[in-house]
């Protein structure tokens, strides 16, 4: 005997797509201590992380504040995280590269200790070796992670004083490949109005 169809409602899973967080780039971005040091043992420029810092929590307080007159609370609050998810996506990036940067000055400078490696040896006289040359670019990239760290903390900090509340990222769904093309002009259409 058949059985009788049932007709069921196939759940629908959304991924998201993860936005970075601040608590990530901390992870990944040098700290003040971590680009001091940095900046003394390669004699690059000590940046003023104080100073990068409170200069972009002004820059959001300020903004904000010039338009407050033109957005309801709910828009300044979609714009701030907005802005400042850019501040800590591109802070977390940076991190990222400094990371991968770190990582292949330590491979280099690992070879360059084999004597047994011709390919590695120092260039010729008054020219750097190719690991001394990948840890000064390791230097820089930290240096600048870190500038970029202090920037994120600003605009988080200011968005939690303009908008009394935790920032978050916004977590995107993905769009799944099997969604018509109607579906997606018509999520699209709606979101006009969110």
């Amino acid at each position: 005997m058949a059985k009788p169809a049932i007709n069921r409602q196939s759940a629908r899973v959304v991924q998201l797509r993860k936005g970075a967080t601040i608590e990530m780039v901390r992870l990944t971005c040098p700290d003040a201590a971590q680009a001091i040091k940095i900046a003394e043992r390669f004699g690059t420029a000590v940046v003023d992380s104080d100073g990068i810092r409170d200069q972009h929590e002004r820059l959001i307080i300020e903004t904000a504040d010039t338009l407050s007159e033109g957005l309801g609370e709910r828009a300044m609050q979609i714009h701030l995280q907005r802005i400042v998810g850019a501040f800590v996506g591109s802070a977390h990036g940076a991190g990222q590269f400094y990371s991968r940067a770190v990582t292949e000055a330590r491979d280099a400078t690992a070879k360059a200790a084999n004597d047994a490696r011709d390919e590695d040896l120092d260039g010729p006289v008054g020219y750097d070796s190719a690991a001394q040359r990948k840890r000064e670019f390791a230097a820089d990239m930290g240096v600048q992670a870190h500038a970029l760290r202090m920037a994120a903390e600003g605009a988080v900090a200011a968005y939690e004083q303009v908008v009394r509340e935790t920032w978050k990222p916004f977590d995107r769904p993905i769009d799944q490949p099997g969604t018509s093309l109607d579906r997606k002009a018509a999520a699209a259409q709606l979101a006009a109005f969110e």
